[in-house]
């Protein structure tokens, strides 16, 4: 069978080495408990309304985190605590890891502790009542992964705060990337000329918008000093 043949009958037959898609990491097993839970706070922030990412970003955010493995998460703006539920549940999967996720209204705050208590999510999940930019900054890293999502302006001051104490290798995620780029554009043009930077966009279909995206970083991992000669 010459070339031409043989590679024809491989086409035909699927035989051809193709390129494989990329291997997503295994989602966590089903806990009713929690879906429970980020059910009933999705219903509340559509119906309120609570503005919060809603299930395409969350479910994005998820698979982030999982493929992240960190031990520390820092999220900027908890509100009820949806998309806190969403990162409490990979961390609890994976057995290790703590969020703390800070919230400037203390009755948002008090609200989001009772829905990880409800989703049994306690034990990973710390609430941090208070603003964002300051409470950063007593944050002891190394820090894996952070979520930002509260006022536009803040933005690049909770990542000032952060910067010190991020692990070589940590993802830095923004949400209303598509919506509120003017107000944060300290922050893109930082994340962007320092870190490998993306922007993913979604048709999210929520009651306040339609489309919006996240910016995704990843900070350089940390140069390995040399070995002392001898």
């Amino acid at each position: 069978m010459n070339t031409a043949v043989y590679m024809a009958f491989l086409i035909a037959t699927g035989g051809v080495m193709r390129a494989e898609p990329a291997k997503k990491a295994t989602p966590p097993p089903d806990d009713p408990r929690v879906q429970a839970v980020i059910d009933e706070v999705e219903k509340i922030c559509l119906e309120g309304p609570v503005y919060m990412i809603g299930r395409k970003r969350a479910e994005r955010l998820a698979e982030l985190v999982r493929k992240a493995k960190p031990r520390l998460v820092v999220e900027c703006g908890t509100a009820l605590g949806y998309s806190g539920l969403w990162i409490g549940r990979e961390l609890k999967a994976a057995g290790k890891g703590k969020l703390i996720t800070i919230e400037i209204n203390p009755q948002r705050a008090k609200q989001a502790r009772a829905y990880f208590r409800k989703a049994g999510l306690q034990k990973c999940v710390t609430v941090k009542v208070g603003d964002a930019r300051k409470v950063v900054k007593q944050i002891k890293g190394p820090v894996d992964f952070v979520f930002i999502d509260c006022g536009y302006a803040n933005y690049y001051p909770c990542l000032k705060g952060l910067q010190k104490q991020l692990s070589g290798g940590a993802t830095v995620v923004a949400d209303n990337v598509g919506v509120g780029a003017g107000g944060m554009k300290d922050y893109l043009k930082e994340v962007r000329s320092k870190y490998k930077s993306r922007t993913e966009w979604f048709d999210v279909n929520l009651p306040w918008g339609k489309r919006d995206a996240m910016e995704i970083s990843v900070v350089p991992d940390k140069p390995v000093a040399p070995a002392a000669k001898r």
